[in-house]
């Protein structure tokens, strides 16, 4: 399921990311790649805040529907 419709306040693992090769290296550098916990904190009109590691993300709904949990 993508990112913005997944639960609030549970940990997920990324199954698959979506996205073109500049965008990959990005969520990479981010540390969300296939395998990585993530835990959706917040989801508001398609935009969420995702704790990754020991840091928050804020994405909007265009990036966060490439990621798959």
């Amino acid at each position: 399921m993508p990112l913005p419709i997944a639960p609030v306040g549970e940990e997920l693992t990324v199954r698959k990311v979506l996205a073109d090769e500049k965008h990959k290296r990005h969520f990479e550098n981010l540390g969300i790649t296939v395998g990585s916990k993530i835990l959706v904190m917040s989801e508001v009109g398609g935009s969420v805040i995702v704790k990754v590691k020991e840091g928050r993300l804020a994405l909007d709904k265009t990036l966060a529907m490439k990621i798959l949990v």
